[in-house]
């Protein structure tokens, strides 16, 4: 994601006072608006000697910037933190785990595979105490506390992992000079955001820009509108039902959940280029219709990556903005948020895993990203000011007041399902197939693989 960057205390850090810190430290401490206090904290933990090694995704600038926040765990502590980053690593922990060669700690960018080593025994339990932590720091905090406690070889449930960088999916884009323009006001709430929908429409203009098309994985972009549509017309408790297929796929509340996403996508008057243009447009294609002149449309839900594929030059915040996509008034569901992000969990216990999974906990390790680019987080500790962008900060603020927080459900499903036959069902209803039609279909190929 592409974002505008802004000279700050935390920034100049590394000019001003570089000489009084560990050269591998970004940010010297005592500079800047961080909480050096934890970062203090940290060096009660003596572990010179102890070596701690860590697998996950990623790779390239997200390589450096995990790296940026090791070194603050490895300069109070005297620990060797050795973080390796792999474009496989979904084969490769299962692989290393198996064989009984895993790192200490190892960073899944999607639960279902913690769980599944955890049911195998290949994962270590956080300490009981962790829960409670999390509840209590974490926005939403009981949705972290499920989405980190998995059933162990035993049966047992236990928290396993803990979640350390997120992503919000639950974001309407839109240009702040169109709005203006035509006198438009950001919606707070579902009823409002479908009255500003009907209102374009009768002002002779189309409010939505809607793309499904994704290659080989076409129809992904309508998993997230029915996933938010299901948080924000059912509990919690039935998208977790959901997920599993508790709830059954051809659910009418389940049903009713694509009903409301194709309010909105199967309306020809909604859609720029009407309704049968969206399971062919282009999901990177679909939001140039906000920049056009005139506005071929004026809203488009996409997850907080999506400016990378803005027109070059478009400076978020100024040409184009979010805003959280809202929630029903009459519901009572409160803020649902729907996102994804990467949980850590110990697959190789030791001392230093311990130390560093408490690391974790501390607002420095979350700042330090935070201050660089790209890092949103649940953290109620953190100090916000350190941001750099205010695109980041205010994602990170829907984030900060979300009452629940769930994963992509998708993510969570089996594959022949959330990266199968959900992706094609969706294309599928966008193009006219009856929804409980879909549904049904959807259900028989997951009863098929149970």
């Amino acid at each position: 994601m592409k974002h505008v960057f802004y000279a700050s205390a935390a920034a100049l850090a590394l000019s001003t006072g570089m000489a009084q810190a560990d050269q591998h430290l970004k940010f010297a401490p005592g500079e800047g608006a961080f909480s050096w206090d934890s970062f203090e904290a940290l060096k009660s933990m003596d572990l010179s000697g102890e070596e701690i090694s860590i697998l996950g995704p990623w790779l390239g600038p997200d390589k450096e910037l995990i790296e940026s926040v090791v070194h603050y765990f490895e300069e109070a502590t005297g620990a060797d933190v050795e973080y390796s980053g792999s474009d496989s690593f979904e084969q490769q922990i299962v692989i290393d785990a198996e064989a009984g060669s895993p790192p200490n700690i190892a960073i899944f960018p999607q639960p279902g595979l913690a769980a599944d080593l955890a049911s195998k025994g290949l994962l270590a339990p956080l300490p009981a105490e962790t829960a409670d932590w999390i509840r209590d720091n974490y926005a939403a905090g009981q949705s972290w506390v499920d989405l980190g406690t998995y059933a162990g070889a035993d049966g047992n449930e236990a928290l396993y992992g803990f979640f350390y960088k997120v992503d919000v999916k639950s974001l309407v884009w839109y240009v702040p000079e169109n709005f203006e323009d035509a006198g438009y006001d950001v919606p707070q709430t579902m009823e409002e955001l479908k009255a500003l929908t009907d209102q374009i429409v009768a002002d002779g203009e189309t409010p939505w820009c809607i793309g499904l098309g994704s290659g080989g994985a076409t129809g992904w972009p309508a998993t997230d509108w029915v996933e938010d549509m299901m948080l924000r017309i059912n509990t919690p408790e039935d998208y977790d039902a959901w997920v599993t297929n508790e709830l059954p796929f051809d659910d009418p509340k389940v049903i009713a959940a694509i009903e409301e996403f194709g309010a909105f996508a199967r309306n020809d008057d909604y859609v720029s280029g009407g309704a049968g243009a969206v399971a062919t447009t282009d999901f990177r294609d679909s939001p140039q219709g906000l920049f056009a002149s005139p506005p071929q449309c004026y809203m488009h839900r996409q997850a907080s990556f999506i400016p990378t594929f803005f027109p070059e030059g478009t400076e978020v915040g100024v040409d184009a903005d979010f805003f959280y996509f809202p929630a029903y008034a009459e519901k009572d569901l409160g803020k649902p948020v729907l996102g994804a992000g990467t949980v850590w969990a110990i697959t190789s216990d030791s001392k230093g895993a311990q130390a560093f999974m408490e690391f974790l906990k501390s607002p420095i390790a979350h700042e330090v990203w935070m201050a660089q680019k790209g890092f949103l987080t649940p953290h109620t500790g953190v100090n916000t000011e350190v941001y750099t962008d205010p695109t980041v900060a205010k994602m990170n603020d829907i984030l900060l007041n979300a009452d629940t927080f769930r994963f992509d459900g998708s993510d969570l499903m089996p594959g022949a399902i959330g990266a199968g036959v959900f992706w094609t069902g969706m294309v599928d209803y966008a193009g006219g197939k009856d929804a409980a039609e879909v549904a049904a279909s959807i259900q028989s190929t997951w009863e098929s693989i149970k």
